[in-house]
């Protein structure tokens, strides 16, 4: 028999816990390192030797098993079952503020064979000395969960006055502390206005896809990304566009705080957002394809014109190791099955195409006459739509009037709580219509602004297709989108065929085709 079997060893090491609530209390308060300083004193006066120290920046609440520093404690313990350990802690809150959790610990640590001290309180292994522990450890509950209302009831009534209160601002804000008001949400540039762009284009329909939105940001080099390698998660993307915070407005539905008016400025309007939600909820569409790139736009758009399948692209090394781009088919069994097409010579064809979508100077000068028109036209309907919400606007506040006073005539706790739904409904209802409202009354650029945006691009949709500086990829496949109903055919004989053109480029078409004026007596012969 050895030495060390013979006479095993007794000594006993410590291992010191130390927890706060939060990270700011760990980073700015000090806590840990005054309770490990305390519980080190503690260990040296006592004789014991410290083996190591664990800490924890987690609430006190639930599972012990969640707290990183408390899980490397049990494994530490584990590790070394022949050696005798103290635990030593600070305070008896500092251990669980939980009654079954504590219990459970207790019994964790008494598996393994280690005890348990404390700096405010003696364990003792006796019914008198459990029973006082059992009831320190439901004060130290009781404390907790009244500690967690009181934070609650606060900042649930700072959202119904319309203040954003969690720790982590939406990205595109940050917190400004203001005289009076404490801290307030601001646009935080340039994140604020890439991320209206992202909304506003969703919404507008310049990004079909959640995935497009995703590839837009990704794009963007001042929008910090998720992932290693410049990506962005697709939850990240959805949580963005269903944050009704990005309107100005604000709810809190885990209180039943209902949507209202926010203290920040919203980077979209209400009816915008509701513009989401309705092409979130509709059929899903296809995402653009992952690979187009810079190199090839118009991969996936040109369809061939024996088959109708869109050209796939390509790169090839020639024998000297020069690189050539080219387009080709890759549908087996077409009769242009792998055949290439250089890659200038298909976009050189196109861009011909868009050049010669640019209509005459006459026939300009006639649509911006029609254009203003149909402008003043629309301007007449906007005010009529305004006048029609002003109407529901007063319809939906009596109905809210008439609920209310149903509620105050009720008593049974279903029918108040029914009621209460339909009010909430409705004020949100009040709120959208307010929204359009405002929407419609702001004209944002007068005619001539406005037409002269739209016909730079209808005019000439070449120059915006050639200008890298507006998007690069993105901006050519808008262009594609916005000019063409449909997949250009390309024969590699004949080149581009007859394309489907949207309505706009059709209208500028049947301008300038068999025109004349009108003589005095009409075109209908004259009658007796």
């Amino acid at each position: 028999m050895t030495l060390t079997q013979e006479f095993p060893d007794t000594s006993v090491s410590a291992l010191l816990y130390a927890r706060v609530s939060d990270t700011r209390q760990k980073t700015h308060g000090g806590g840990l390192q005054s309770q490990e300083h305390r519980c080190r004193q503690y260990a040296a006066a006592k004789g014991y030797e410290v083996a190591a120290a664990f800490t924890d920046d987690f609430t006190g609440g639930g599972d012990f098993m969640k707290r990183p520093g408390m899980k490397s404690l049990l494994r530490y313990l584990d590790e070394h079952p022949d050696q005798n350990f103290v635990v030593i802690f600070d305070d008896l809150k500092r251990f669980a503020r939980d009654t079954v959790f504590h219990l459970k610990l207790r019994q964790e640590f008494k598996a393994r064979g280690a005890t348990v001290e404390c700096l405010n309180f003696t364990f003792e292994d006796t019914p008198e000395g459990a029973f006082v522990e059992t009831i320190l450890a439901a004060q130290g509950e009781l404390e907790r969960e009244q500690n967690r209302r009181q934070v609650i009831q606060k900042m649930k009534a700072r959202v119904e006055k319309g203040y954003y209160v969690w720790n982590v601002p939406p990205r595109g804000y940050w917190y400004e502390t203001k005289r009076g008001e404490g801290r307030v949400l601001v646009r935080d540039e340039p994140l604020a206005s890439i991320i209206q762009e992202a909304l506003e284009g969703f919404a507008s329909g310049r990004f079909e896809t959640q995935v497009e939105v995703k590839r837009f940001l990704e794009s963007q080099p001042d929008y910090p990304k998720c992932r290693s390698g410049g990506h962005i998660r697709n939850q990240h993307v959805n949580d963005m566009l269903t944050n009704v915070t990005y309107t100005g407005y604000l709810e809190a539905k885990c209180w039943d705080v209902a949507l209202r008016e926010g203290r920040h400025e919203g980077l979209i309007s209400l009816t915008t957002f509701e513009k989401i939600q309705e092409r979130l909820a509709a059929k899903a569409k296809a995402p653009a394809r992952k690979d187009i790139s810079e190199d090839f736009p118009l991969r996936g758009f040109i369809l061939c014109d024996d088959c109708d399948h869109p050209l796939t692209a390509c790169w090839s090394k020639s024998k000297t190791g020069k690189r050539h781009p080219y387009y080709m088919c890759a549908q087996k069994g077409c009769e242009s099955y792998r055949k290439s097409i250089r890659r200038d010579q298909l976009e050189g064809d196109f861009e011909a195409l868009l050049q010669n979508l640019t209509p005459a100077k006459g026939v300009f000068e006639i649509a911006k006459a029609m254009f203003a028109d149909a402008w003043n036209q629309r301007l007449e309907q906007v005010n009529q739509a305004a006048e029609t919400l002003q109407r529901k606007l007063g319809e939906i506040e009596t109905k809210i009037g008439s609920l209310l006073e149903r509620i105050l005539d009720a008593s049974n706790p279903r029918v108040i709580s029914a009621y209460e739904d339909k009010i909430s409904e409705l004020e949100r209802q009040k709120l959208l219509t307010q929204d359009q409202i405002e929407q419609s009354n702001a004209q944002k650029y007068p005619f001539e602004e406005s037409f002269e945006l739209a016909c730079k691009f209808l005019t000439n949709p070449y120059e915006l297709w050639k200008n890298n500086d507006l998007g690069g990829i993105i901006t050519k496949r808008v262009v594609l989108r916005l000019v063409f109903l449909e997949g250009l055919a390309y024969s590699r004989k004949e080149g581009v065929r007859t394309p489907q053109v949207s309505e706009p480029f059709r209208f500028f078409q049947g301008l300038g085709q068999n025109e004349k004026m009108a003589d005095r007596g009409g075109f209908e012969p004259p009658t007796p």
